[in-house]
């Protein structure tokens, strides 16, 4: 599956560190942006999860920080669905300078579907798993460096 563009901006002047470098919570702010219009495409915007009283929560986030972004430099995000279930996405993002193809960071997450008026998971309704289904086909297979990894220090 080819990646989709979920989000374009820029390095807003207060996402910036002492050192001129974009703040980390914000490479994950804009993942979350990203993650947002990705819900949006599945059928779950705003008004559908007013009416439906269902949501998408994130359990799990891996973010990988491959180069550094700056005041002003412009920014585009893309995003993929490797794996979903009945109530489940693992999504990957990939966050670019611009056009430009090498990532500067990358966020693999892993999404529940809640009833927000219990608080919790429940099965994605038959026209969102539909829209995932498309998104998403079968066999189309991804592979990263950032996908699937945990952290650990071997001492």
């Amino acid at each position: 599956m080819s990646a989709m563009v979920l989000y374009r901006g820029q390095v807003c002047p207060e996402w910036v560190d002492y050192n001129g470098h974009m703040r980390d919570a914000y490479y994950l702010l804009v993942f979350s942006l990203a993650s947002d219009a990705l819900i949006d495409r599945i059928g779950l915007d705003d008004a559908a999860r007013q009416s439906r009283r269902r949501s998408v929560y994130t359990l799990e986030v891996h973010l990988n920080y491959l180069r550094e972004m700056k005041e002003g430099d412009p920014l585009r995000v893309e995003g993929r669905i490797l794996a979903s279930d009945h109530k489940r996405l693992q999504v990957f993002f990939s966050l670019h300078y611009g056009e430009e193809d090498a990532p500067a960071a990358c966020s693999e997450q892993l999404l529940i579907h809640v009833d927000t008026g219990s608080g919790r998971s429940t099965a994605f309704d038959e026209d969102v798993l539909s829209r995932i289904g498309e998104l998403s086909p079968p066999g189309a297979g991804f592979e990263s460096p950032y996908v699937g990894r945990s952290i650990a220090l071997k001492v």
